[in-house]
């Protein structure tokens, strides 16, 4: 590759060092120039010669920069985003992208004006669970939809410690946490919904802010989706369960990337994002004289490289990244609504 992007992260917690630092490393197209430490300084030991700056403010002065993730609290995006289009650089910009529709809309605006690029970190598109869902949809194997659901549970009763998903300030909550993901999912599958239907919740004691959602989306053609989040669940059920007309599909949440960068096993390293063996998904067709037929799917290994791979090409040459601006501003006008 001839064109190497200098990039520079705006934060090295969880996000920064597992989700962002290990593929900018090993994709030839970037160069991991700098990042903003506030207070630890962390990110030398595992890119050594990067360039730690103690503030914001010093990473978008640094003109060696083209791209700037922006890998901070969900209140702070849409400050940053436009500081940093005004600073001249392209920006990738974890979920959620800002906290309304109206926001987004200056963003992508400014980015025109300013002839710079606007990327959304929506990485669970490239999840190995998900893929092997649009896999079978995209077969036709299951007749005319009639009934989509994508679920994201966990238990966690406790509080968090990070405040800017517990307080009540900008984006805050599990909609705002999980829901962009579910919702990407989906308006990835389906386009923008005829209507929708919100239900948020709470349920862990002493909560501010919903720690549960169940928004219906209904398609044409009598196809209804439906994506649910649930912080008080001690038996998980399958993330993904679809149905139509001539049979069904069901799969647990399996993708193994996240864990595995945890563990800090690097994206081109032999056996990542291959999912653990009795997690395929389970496809049941119905023939027309009623048999039914009962077929194993193992879901194809996974990365999310190609997202990488998405904001080089668009940057170098000019080409569209998957996630469409019109795709964040419909899921973003579903989350700012009142159901």
């Amino acid at each position: 590759m001839n064109k190497v992007i200098s990039t520079g992260l705006m934060a090295y917690g969880m996000s920064g060092k597992v989700f962002h630092g290990p593929f900018l490393h090993v994709h030839p197209g970037f160069h991991l120039h700098a990042v903003a430490e506030r207070n630890q300084k962390a990110a030398d030991k595992d890119y050594p010669g990067i360039i730690s700056y103690n503030s914001t403010e010093e990473l978008l002065a640094d003109k060696e920069i083209d791209l700037i993730v922006i890998n901070t609290p969900n209140f702070t995006h849409y400050d940053y985003a436009m500081q940093a289009l005004h600073a001249g650089k392209h920006i990738l910009v974890e979920k959620p992208f800002t906290a309304s529709s109206a926001e987004a809309k200056e963003v992508f605006a400014l980015a025109e004006k300013l002839d710079k690029k606007v990327f959304v970190y929506q990485n669970r598109r490239w999840d190995s669970d998900f893929s092997a869902v649009k896999n079978i949809i995209a077969s036709g194997k299951l007749g005319k939809l009639t009934e989509v659901h994508f679920r994201f549970d966990r238990y966690k009763a406790a509080i968090g410690v990070k405040s800017f998903k517990e307080e009540l300030l900008a984006a805050t909550g599990l909609q705002y946490d999980l829901g962009p993901h579910l919702l990407d999912q989906a308006i990835s599958l389906f386009g923008k919904p005829l209507s929708f239907h919100k239900i948020l919740g709470k349920n862990r004691l002493n909560t501010k802010v919903d720690d549960y959602f169940s928004i219906q989306l209904s398609y044409p053609d009598s196809v209804y989706v439906f994506v649910h989040s649930n912080m008080m669940v001690t038996d998980v059920q399958p993330a993904f369960v679809i149905h139509g007309t001539k049979g069904s599909f069901i799969k647990e949440r399996a993708d193994v990337q996240e864990d595995q960068l945890l563990k800090g096993i690097k994206p081109n390293e032999p056996g990542f994002g291959i999912e653990a063996k009795g997690m395929d998904g389970k496809l049941t067709l119905i023939d027309e004289n009623g048999e039914r037929t009962v077929e194993i799917i193992p879901s194809e290994p996974a990365s999310y490289l190609p997202l990488f791979e998405g904001v080089y090409q668009s940057i170098v040459n000019d080409e569209a990244f998957p996630v469409q601006q019109d795709d964040i501003i419909a899921q973003l006008e579903i989350l700012e609504s009142n159901g």
